[in-house]
């Protein structure tokens, strides 16, 4: 019997959820950046090396994307198209949503925003991951890196986005209570939507994810 996620229509589906996920997960990346209260790891890097370069934070998204991607190879990971496409739609999400936002100055509108967007971030990352279509470069990195040296991902993510955000902060990133907050309530959030999203539910209605799907490095931080 054929995988049912593989029939015409499942993928169809499954498309939908991952492109719609990469970008939500653009858009609401970029509503942090306008709350400027504090940023998710890697966006802490990015908006830092995007002062210091004068591009923008989508296109240093792409460029750092890109580059962690090439570092898959000496860890023998494989990209899957999900892990492809992050690279591009969520810097290109990212941008566009910027374009359009309004430069906010009330810290009740700022704290909206920051709360939508780790919301919405849950939401996208939920999305995409019960899409199946692979791990994004940056959870491949952790997962490559937890296999090849035997340390555990939660050590390999630890060291990493500790190394990110120090980078980032130094380079002129911002670090803040949005910061503290995406940390908390990331795994939860995308927990939950995880299972509100899931394609196919196991006998005993847990949610079935294809091997290799980074949901321990998002899940369990």
């Amino acid at each position: 019997m054929s995988d049912a996620s593989s029939r015409p229509g499942h993928l169809v589906r499954r498309l939908a959820q991952l492109y719609a996920g990469l970008a939500l997960y653009g858009a609401s990346s970029a509503l942090l950046v306008a709350a400027g209260l504090g940023l998710e790891p890697w966006n802490v890097l990015h908006q830092g090396i995007a002062e210091r370069t004068g591009l923008s934070i989508g296109v240093v998204s792409i460029a750092v994307g890109a580059l962690v991607l090439l570092l898959w190879i000496p860890l023998r990971q494989r990209p899957g198209l999900g892990t492809v496409s992050n690279v591009f739609v969520v810097g290109i999400a990212m941008d566009g949503t910027l374009a359009v936002v309004p430069d906010v100055h009330a810290l009740a509108m700022r704290i909206l925003l920051l709360v939508a967007g780790i919301v919405l971030n849950g939401a996208a990352t939920g999305l995409y991951i019960a899409a199946r279509f692979g791990p994004g470069p940056r959870d491949g990195l952790m997962t490559g890196l937890h296999r090849r040296s035997g340390r555990s991902i939660r050590l390999m993510r630890t060291v990493v986005e500790v190394a990110v955000v120090v980078t980032g902060f130094v380079l002129g990133g911002t670090i803040g209570i949005g910061t503290v907050l995406y940390a908390v309530a990331i795994g939860p959030l995308a927990q939950l939507f995880l299972r509100v999203f899931a394609l196919q539910r196991a006998a005993d209605a847990t949610v079935a994810v294809a091997p290799g799907t980074p949901e321990r490095v998002i899940l369990r931080p």
